[in-house]
């Protein structure tokens, strides 16, 4: 973390308390807000573990393609249904899909990594791209996939993520959206930050010093601050570039070596449940 950060807070006053859960099943589509959520070896269980890409395997993102903000997912009897906000058409995938010895696995590009993926379906495809109006396929990160994290920030050298940027999870603080929102002419929502966890009752900006903590029965290690692009001006509910905020103001107080930070990305050191509610305890900080 750059010196420039200055850790201003004392030791937490008041109990630090988990107060959403966000899951995004389809990397880049919505998100789906839990009450209570399984932690496995590579995130949240179903976060990211669809992603829709383009005829070379790469990945599709909100920074090309804000529009992708408008397909809302849900679980509905043990599948993943999409609805496309605008267009009111929906379609169900199973949750957990299963892929026979015959289905070829495809390689799918996601930043600089190259990860195997099974292709869901013809209709699957057929249903996004006609509703996109440009060619994609929908793949699935099967278990077998192991995309391990930056050797840099993990851990053990063996962790794992699903199609996420880079990190498992990601944790935001309640009052650092606020700090945020106290210096913007219109206040934002947390979504455009696309956080797995928040937190209420800390001071803004004290999960940037977060080494290692727990979340109610588990325990976590915070590894890198996240630095911030222009996903973050996608209004998710109109699937549009809102303007150059947040991310202009933000970088104004944000700004450290060229980055705009953000959030911590965290690893999970512990198998679970964790559930809106449960108590978060700060066991090290980074100075």
């Amino acid at each position: 973390m750059s010196k420039k950060i200055i850790c201003s807070f004392e030791k937490n006053k008041v109990m630090l308390k988990l107060s959403e859960i966000w899951i995004y099943p389809v990397k880049s589509l919505g998100g789906i807000s839990l009450q209570e959520a399984r932690v496995t070896d590579r995130g949240l269980e179903l976060d990211r573990r669809w992603l829709l890409i383009d005829a070379d395997g790469r990945f599709l993102s909100q920074r090309e393609h804000p529009e992708l903000a408008l397909f809302r997912p849900e679980i509905v009897e043990g599948n993943l249904r999409i609805t496309h906000k605008v267009f009111l058409e929906s379609i169900e995938i199973a949750a957990r899909p299963v892929f026979m010895d015959e289905n070829e696995k495809i390689e799918v590009t996601v930043w600089e990594d190259t990860v195997d993926a099974f292709e869901i379906s013809q209709t699957v495809t057929d249903w996004f791209t006609r509703l996109l109006g440009f060619s994609v396929r929908m793949v699935y990160m099967p278990e077998e996939s192991k995309r391990k994290l930056d050797p840099d920030y993990a851990i053990s050298g063996e962790e794992i993520t699903s199609f996420s940027d880079a990190y498992p999870f990601l944790i935001i603080g309640q009052s650092s959206l606020d700090d945020l929102n106290g210096r913007l002419k219109e206040k934002v929502p947390m979504n455009r930050f696309r956080p797995n966890f928040v937190f209420t009752n800390g001071e803004a900006f004290e999960e940037d010093f977060w080494r290692d903590f727990s979340i109610g029965n588990l325990s976590f290690a915070g590894v890198k601050l996240c630095d911030r692009c222009v996903m973050t001006t996608v209004d998710q509910e109109k699937g549009i570039v809102s303007g150059k905020d947040p991310l202009k103001t933000l970088a104004q107080y944000r700004n450290f070596g060229n980055k705009v930070l953000f959030g911590q990305n965290v690893i999970g050191l512990e198998l679970g449940d964790v559930s809106v509610g449960d108590e978060i305890k700060v066991l090290s900080r980074s100075k």
